[in-house]
């Protein structure tokens, strides 16, 4: 179970690759860390964190906090978290392993391992893993319900939900399914002969150095303990789902620390072929063409200029969030013993600005300060068309130049004019957006393409209302 993308900006944009050398966390940094993850843990009443980062692609900090359960009075980051839906992409790339191996291809369709299976002549492997089968999914709550506190096996899971009547044709809508985890679980099972987490020990783990158990497992006083909330009312512990239910939809238990070695093999490209994490990171198109950045078991975009590869998690008392930058060679991976609030997101936001600090780019100061002076010469209706390249000066016509002063000059002065997104490259032109902000409150966004290079003339100069 997953919550929903915790990254909304999916965006279409290149970046270059960056090479960053392992800094080790400073003292400073990690006091600042601890300062994050203590000040979330306590607005949330959430116990327990714990925490690994990559950074130069090589770990350099891990750190548990908190209360872990009712019988450990000191975090230990060597416990295993359950990590439930963050286990998709190791599902995906046990596929990709068995295709490498030449025993199935992602484009084969469901019906060649399992014809009973409803729709299972139109559904392909590469559908299971990007959530666009139809298949209905068999837990969209944010808590156990009633049956999970029955064992449960994937079978039983497949006879109930996914021979329902498809929700939609495969490919032409995309709805998050767990069932289509555990249909493409016991494929892997099928074509390789055995237990999906026996082969991703043997194929994945081992070579990586890592340790993960099965969540049904990860119970009792040797593991973390999770814990729900009831509105506003006290923490409580949290009852764990009988077995089976997670199966390869999130059945993963291990530290962050484990964790972030598979993001280093993704930053680093090994274990599986380069063409072969390129395609989890592609965002599936549907049929119509649009896509929402679900690649095969991770979500891909860009967030304040940086590429990111993503998933979180929602087991029973338990959230997680996995976060990789492979150009900045760098990862955040956060876990809670809590089911009940967004302190998980909200760390691993906070420290991704402690690891990657959004650097402070002085060379912007001219164009801004250009940039600021036409938007004043708009608001006075004095525009110096030598600025303006000659689409600029179509654009601006007797009516709109008329328009633009007579709409900003009654606003007044801004209290301040600040470009928000780092420059980037289209159309042979540099793109900056700016934010115009005034005592009042209100707020402007000024959309601008320019030539490169001093003094480059403006193309494009929109004024458009904000917030």
């Amino acid at each position: 179970m997953t919550r929903l993308p915790l990254i909304v900006t999916i965006l279409a944009l290149a970046a270059a690759p960056v090479s960053v050398h392992a800094q080790a966390i400073t003292p400073a940094e990690a006091a600042q860390i601890d300062a994050i993850v203590a000040t979330n843990l306590a607005r949330a009443g959430v116990p327990s964190a714990s925490i690994a980062i990559v950074r130069g692609g090589q770990i350099v900090f891990a750190k548990a906090y908190g209360k872990q359960s009712e019988t450990r009075s000191t975090a230990s980051a060597a416990l295993p978290y359950q990590i439930a839906s963050v286990s998709k992409q190791f599902t995906a790339a046990a596929l990709q392993l068995l295709e490498n191996d030449g025993k199935l291809s992602l484009d084969d369709k469901v019906a060649k391992y399992f014809p009973d299976i409803s729709g299972a002549d139109r559904i392909s492997l590469r559908q299971l893993l990007s959530h666009t089968s139809g298949l209905q999914d068999y837990w969209p709550q944010d808590y156990s319900f009633a049956d999970m506190a029955k064992p449960t096996t994937p079978q039983a899971i497949v006879d109930r939900w996914a021979k329902k009547p498809l929700d939609f044709d495969p490919g032409t809508q995309w709805q998050y399914s767990n069932t289509g985890y555990v249909v493409a679980g016991m494929i892997i099972e099928k074509v390789a002969g055995m237990p999906l987490l026996a082969f991703l020990d043997a194929r994945v783990f081992k070579p990586l150095g890592m340790t993960a158990i099965s969540q049904d497992d990860a119970i009792g006083p040797a593991y973390p303990q999770g814990y729900q909330r009831f509105a506003l009312g006290p923490v409580r512990v949290e009852r764990p789902a009988a077995r089976g239910w997670l199966y390869a939809a999130g059945e993963l238990s291990m530290t962050a620390r484990d964790l972030a070695k598979w993001n280093i093999a993704r930053i680093s490209r090994t274990l599986l072929p380069p063409e072969d994490w390129a395609e989890q990171e592609a965002p599936v198109r549907l049929s119509d063409g649009s896509s929402n950045g679900y690649g095969l078991g991770v979500f891909s975009g860009v967030a304040d200029g940086r590429r990111f590869v993503e998933h979180s998690g929602e087991a029973v008392g338990f959230l997680s969030e996995n976060i990789v930058y492979p150009d900045q060679q760098a990862a955040v991976t956060v876990f809670v013993n809590a089911d009940f609030s967004d302190a998980f997101a909200n760390i691993a936001q906070q420290v991704t600005k402690v690891v990657l600090p959004t650097p402070t780019d002085t060379s912007n100061a001219a164009t801004t300060a250009a940039a600021r002076d036409l938007f004043d010469q708009l608001r006075d209706g004095t525009l110096n068309r030598k600025l303006l390249t000659g689409n600029a000066n179509y654009y601006f016509t007797p009516v709109a130049l008329g328009d633009y002063q007579a709409s900003l000059t009654p606003l007044g002065a801004p209290k301040s004019f600040d470009l928000v997104r780092r420059p980037r490259l289209r159309g042979g032109f540099i793109n900056r957006n700016y934010r115009v902000t005034y005592p009042s409150g209100r707020t402007l966004n000024i959309i601008t393409y320019s030539e490169p290079g001093d003094g480059g003339r403006f193309e494009q100069f929109l004024v458009q209302p904000g917030e």
